[in-house]
């Protein structure tokens, strides 16, 4: 996610494996209060939803200048439209495909310009957008993905409106960029998009976006960083999953939910400049409760058809982000 702030620019890396700050878990908590009021006071799946909406402020991090965080409003349309998108057109496979592949594509073209916010979009769309966009697969009904984009946009508003409370703050001196984007890794990176929708599609897959988002996500241009996103990816999916299915089986009370809505945004918050790719155990935790609050004796079904597809989009994104471009090295120095 963009901007001169506490996180990462998409592409880089945290200096630490898991780096835990406590302001950053304060103001991700107070972010999450509203979530957390209507998961307790109206309903569990409208305030778990809302917390989904308000993850990508919250692990965006508190920009250093008052000016600065109108990037989270940003963050939280650049999160939600894509998926309005993707499910636009959702039920027409062929275009989805063909979307999904050529975004891909564009954003790393402008990722390539000179200029430098322009260039900065390209890094955010392709990492961020993109991948967003393959979420929105999952819901062939538009007004689902309009409902979640609008709780994503209203909770990066109200984490913009608490941040214009607390104090300019020294930038955070910048972390390692990122290997840059280039043109052919912005085609891999939609042909493997492109690839996971189109078996989803033709698998008749409940959750089309799941393994579509799960390739894109992970995909880097950096080959050790992507080996680093695939495991974590995997690793998130399995404990956030768990988390979830145990937290479910117990059938709590509702300010069990509002407490845990509260702990998942601020933990997602506290470590979001962390090495580590940890930000899918949050949402795989969110995602299987609202799957499994009304159902809960699906957990078994809805556990493994995430896994599977986890697994499959890691895969694929294996294919084209490092077997790919390991064969195309491998035969031109044979040349």
């Amino acid at each position: 996610m963009p901007g001169a702030h506490e996180q990462p620019e998409p592409g880089e890396t945290g200096t630490r494996r898991i780096d835990w700050q406590w302001r950053a878990a304060a103001l991700g908590a107070v972010d999450a209060a509203p979530a957390a009021a209507v998961t307790a006071a109206v309903a569990v799946p409208s305030g778990v939803a809302l917390a989904v909406g308000v993850l990508p402020a919250a692990i965006m991090g508190l920009p250093p200048t008052r000016r600065a965080r109108a990037a989270l409003i940003l963050i939280g349309i650049l999160t939600g439209l894509p998926m309005v998108l993707g499910s636009l057109v959702a039920r027409t496979p062929l275009l989805a495909i063909v979307v999904v592949f050529t975004l891909a594509v564009g954003a790393a073209a402008l990722a390539r310009t000179t200029v430098a916010k322009r260039r900065n979009l390209g890094r955010v769309l392709s990492t961020l957008s993109v991948p967003l966009v393959g979420v929105g697969l999952s819901y062939d009904d538009p007004a689902t993905a309009v409902g979640l984009a609008a709780l994503m946009i209203g909770g990066s508003v109200f984490a913009y409106v608490v941040s214009l409370l607390l104090p300019e703050h020294a930038a955070v001196a910048p972390v390692r960029p990122g290997t840059a984007i280039t043109l052919g890794y912005g085609v891999r990176l939609g042909a493997a998009g492109a690839t996971a929708a189109a078996i989803g599609f033709a698998l008749d897959l409940d959750h089309v976006g799941w393994a579509c988002a799960a390739a894109l996500l992970v995909m880097r241009p950096d080959t050790d960083e992507q080996v680093t996103r695939m495991a974590g990816r995997i690793a998130s999916m399995l404990i956030g999953g768990t988390a979830a299915v145990l937290v479910v089986g117990t059938t709590p009370a509702d300010w069990v939910y509002s407490a845990a809505v509260v702990a998942v945004v601020a933990t997602a918050a506290a470590t979001h400049r962390s090495r580590w790719y940890m930000t899918s155990t949050f949402t795989t935790f969110l995602v299987f409760v609202l799957l499994l609050y009304s159902d809960p004796e699906q957990a078994g079904y809805r556990f493994t058809e995430r896994l599977s597809e986890t697994v499959l989009g890691v895969a694929i994104a294996f294919l084209f982000g490092i077997a790919v471009p390991a064969l195309g090295r491998r035969t031109q120095s044979s040349r």
